[in-house]
């Protein structure tokens, strides 16, 4: 044995030794200044809010799929390109309409005119033009992007044409007549054109920037040029995002933080609630369980409706048993919504749902589910057996096979799909199998058709009952499930076109009609939340139509310390 090895050694042993000790009294000096940094609520390395940076720390539930506002889907994507983009026109802390990128419009029958700001500027210091939006309208509806939010700017004239393949992009009803004007043509009267122009599919793209980025535009903080409130600066993907102050954005009101960080990207609602505890991000979701755990610590509670719906979504593809009506009414009358929520879910801000548009819908004088009254829906399984033996005979099946449910990995996702797998099991002696993704790979199943059953979900992406009555027309890429109906599709053209108010409100009637006999989809409950916020973060607010979290207006109050 070498002897200069094994004095090494001893001399390595006896460093290491020295080494732990000074690894543990860090620790235990760490666990200090975090106890009494949470029991202050302001944590340590800045936390949940840095007064010194004007920062504050948030978490995203998932990891939005990319950022290219003419292409994004989702409502996580949503809430990041409400912060670093702006369209014409937007949202104010009252949920009104508010000039945005255009100072002023004008809507009449046959078009509508907008005037951009001339302070309205890119994250570059270059000024955005009316043709940053017509190259940005232009690339939605060209075939080739393949945006399945393309159908939102059909009220264009040509719109759907050119999205159809049948006219160049050249041929679409939208201009700059000079940097500063904007001019649309309408395919029908849209007297509600403006509130789509709010929508994020609206958003500009500036041609030179996009082109630059070789077909990554979106996919990273440098591939993203932004006209709005904030700028993404670093995005470490499956990680972290942070959002920096625009220097360029012409709202004083809005984008009053210096910094927004995104330290936490997880759909795991208890790691949500700890990381709040512990000072750490400045605010969260509750579910029910967690309820008891806030008032304990005595935070203020809030709660909010915010307008989604969700349901199981069938799929209608020829080769699919789901596409038999029957069946489809058999699991329809083999389940109760308020069993899923009052029983199973137990979540205290969640109803119920009844219908393809939610109860907060208006209709003429008031709410449109008092003014289109649907038939009570009850459990029936005499009826629901019935329907499945006449499935069996039309399918001419001896026995089922697997219906497989795609769905989320989050807990709540994986208790309401379980809850269907029994329930279906119990009381019609289907087998479901049950495939829960991770969110972008459930998107990309869902585009492509690979479901029998999909537990979906549709929030309002504008003030108006077409957000929700749209859904389902052959041409809306939405659609996942492919439901096809020529009477569907008349119907949502009506009212897309129809001025007089009572005929207009009439078609929505009847396209509730259809998705109830048609049995489309089955409603399962409409989402409230209740959630928590630090109480020194004033002006966040929680939105039903545009980002469901919004920080634009948020600011931080020393006072509250």
């Amino acid at each position: 044995m070498n002897r200069n090895g094994s004095n090494g050694g001893s001399a390595a042993r006896s460093l290491a030794l020295y080494a732990a000790y000074v690894l543990l009294a860090v620790a235990i000096l760490i666990y200090i200044l975090a106890f009494f940094a949470g029991n202050t609520g302001i944590a340590i390395n800045g936390g949940a809010i840095n007064e010194e940076r004007n920062s504050i720390t948030i978490a995203l539930s998932e990891e939005p799929p990319q950022l290219d506002s003419t292409r994004s889907t989702d409502a996580v994507s949503f809430v990041v390109l409400a912060h670093t983009m702006e369209g014409l026109i937007a949202y104010d802390q009252n949920d009104q309409l508010t000039p945005g990128a255009a100072e002023r419009w004008e809507i009449r029958d046959d078009g509508a005119t907008f005037w951009i700001r001339e302070e309205a500027t890119w994250s570059d210091g270059q000024p955005v033009t009316a043709h940053d939006f017509e190259f940005a309208w232009k690339r939605v509806l060209d075939p080739d992007t393949a945006a399945q939010y393309a159908f939102i700017l059909y009220p264009i004239k040509n719109a759907e044409a050119v999205n159809q393949g049948d006219l160049p992009k050249e041929m679409l009803g939208v201009r700059a007549v000079t940097d500063l004007v904007l001019e649309v043509d309408f395919e029908r009267p849209t007297p509600y054109f403006d509130k789509l122009v709010a929508f994020n599919t609206y958003f500009p793209l500036r041609e030179d920037f996009f082109e630059s980025t070789n077909g990554r535009y979106g996919a990273d903080a440098a591939m993203l040029l932004s006209n709005g409130p904030y700028i993404l600066t670093e995005w470490v993907h499956g990680a972290s995002m942070v959002w920096e102050k625009n220097p360029y954005y012409w709202n004083s009101e809005k984008g009053l933080l210096d910094e927004i960080v995104t330290a936490y990207i997880t759909n795991d609602a208890n790691a949500n609630l700890n990381l709040f505890k512990d000072g750490q991000i400045v605010q969260t979701g509750l579910t029910a369980p967690m309820l008891p755990t806030a008032m304990e610590q005595r935070w203020q509670i809030d709660r909010f409706m915010d307008g989604t719906l969700f349901f199981l979504e069938f799929n209608h593809r020829e080769d699919r048993v789901t596409d038999n009506l029957n069946f489809r009414k058999a699991l329809y009358f083999a389940q109760d919504p308020s069993e899923l929520v009052y029983k199973v879910l137990k979540e205290a801000s969640y109803l119920p749902a009844e219908s393809l548009f939610p109860i907060w819908i208006q209709g003429l004088q008031g709410a449109f589910r008092k003014e289109y009254p649907l038939p009570k829906h009850s459990l029936d399984l005499e009826k629901a057996r019935e329907y499945l033996d006449l499935a069996r005979q039309e399918l001419g099946l001896e026995d089922f096979p697997p219906i497989i449910l795609l769905t989320g990995d989050s807990s709540l996702s994986l208790l309401a799909a379980e809850y269907y797998q029994e329930l279906y099991k119990k009381n019609l002696g289907l087998e479901l199998r049950i495939d829960a993704q991770i969110f972008k790979q459930r998107l990309a199943k869902m585009t492509s058709g690979d479901f029998d059953i999909v537990m979906a979900g549709w929030g309002p992406d504008y003030f108006d009952a077409l957000t929700f009555g749209d859904l389902f027309a052959s041409w809306n890429l939405n659609n996942r499930g492919r439901y096809q109906s020529e009477e569907m599709d008349n119907l949502v053209r009506t009212a897309q076109s129809e001025l007089d108010p009572q005929k207009r409100m009439d078609a929505f009637g009847s396209i509730q009609e259809l998705i109830n006999s048609d049995v489309v989809i089955i409603p399962m409950y409409e989402r409230g939340v209740s959630f928590v916020v630090d109480p020194r973060l004033k002006g966040f607010k929680r939105r039903s139509v545009g980002p469901q979290v919004d920080y634009n207006y948020a600011y931080i109050d020393s006072s509250q310390n």
